[in-house]
């Protein structure tokens, strides 16, 4: 049984700022992606840091979302009962600080994008060429950025205590139709801000609604005459500068050139490459990515909008 999306958002920023470095430390590793025209800017209000109560509890901003609320509720509640449970937990919301990074990559705001990818191209090789820049993606800088104090907390655990930690928060435990969460601080918090978890019936029926809303979503985007016209556009001229357009959707083709200069990465990404051997490719990559802003500006004017009509998440449409 699948989780609520916004229980699905909330229990991601969970497991990031407490569970993660419990997997550091036994081999296991993290990867995160990032996504171009299709993508939504974080839902967390304004990009500031949250602020805290004297109690430590986060301050639900008033001019938040109903999902960004549940998601601050849900943090505050987790500290809670981790409290009870004898251990420290610091909650945390993440800002809204990389929906300016998203529109510069995906060019949804063209001035914004044109000075982000004139430095950081879309953003895979930068990390290496500028490990010191916490704007860089993926660089060691944006990294340390994101540790948290329940990251820092952990780490200092012994490993009987950290299992200890773990058993408390609870797991998100993947076993089929009886997929869910493990009894823990996750649970607790889940049933007090969200309810009690759906039957697998229901959350099927729910599911299934989502999907089709999103399949009707794609449909209208590549069907809309003006947006076909427009991708036509964008594709030829891609083509002219010599770069490989797979598809003219307009669903698709803002992630092409992203996508087809992110698969020739290496397997390994850019965690040992040198600055030396990052440098030249960073070069290629912003000049293929200012080609491609400039041919798909007003592709990106005209699909943008639309997309607010017709939020659309990927897949088939």
């Amino acid at each position: 049984m699948t989780m609520p999306k916004m229980l699905r958002n909330s229990l991601t920023a969970t497991l990031a700022v407490g569970l993660l470095p419990l997997l550091a430390a036994c081999g296991g590793s993290s990867d995160t992606g990032g996504s171009g025209a299709s993508a939504k800017a974080s839902a967390t209000s304004g990009g500031e840091k949250a602020k805290r109560q004297a109690n430590g509890d986060l301050a639900v901003p008033a001019d938040a979302d109903p999902e960004t609320k549940k998601e601050y509720l849900m943090q505050n509640a987790i500290a809670a009962c981790m409290k009870k449970k004898g251990f420290t937990y610091t909650p945390h919301v993440d800002s809204a600080g990389s929906g300016e990074q998203d529109e510069a990559i995906s060019g949804a705001d063209y001035a914004l994008a044109k000075e982000y990818r004139k430095k950081y191209g879309f953003g895979l090789y930068a990390g290496a060429v500028y490990p010191d820049d916490p704007k860089a993606p993926n660089s060691k800088a944006s990294q340390k950025d994101q540790e948290s104090p329940n990251s820092r907390y952990v780490a200092q655990l012994t490993p009987a205590q950290q299992k200890a930690y773990t058993q408390a928060m609870g797991q998100y435990a993947i076993d089929g139709a009886n997929s869910g969460l493990t009894a823990g601080c996750m649970k607790d918090a889940q049933a007090k801000v969200y309810g009690s978890a759906k039957s697998a019936a229901e959350q099927q029926k729910e599911d299934a609604a989502e999907a089709e809303k999103n399949r009707q979503a794609g449909l209208a985007l590549n069907g809309d005459a003006e947006l076909v016209r427009l991708a036509q556009s964008y594709a030829s001229c891609l083509r002219k500068e010599g770069i490989t357009v797979t598809t003219t959707q307009p669903t698709g083709i803002a992630d092409d050139v992203l996508f087809g200069q992110s698969s020739k990465m290496p397997q390994q990404g850019t965690a040992d490459m040198t600055k030396s051997k990052a440098l030249p490719l960073l070069t290629n990559e912003i000049s293929v990515a200012l080609k491609d802003l400039e041919c798909g500006k007003d592709f990106r004017a005209a699909y943008f909008p639309k997309l607010m009509e017709h939020p659309y998440a990927g897949g088939k449409g």
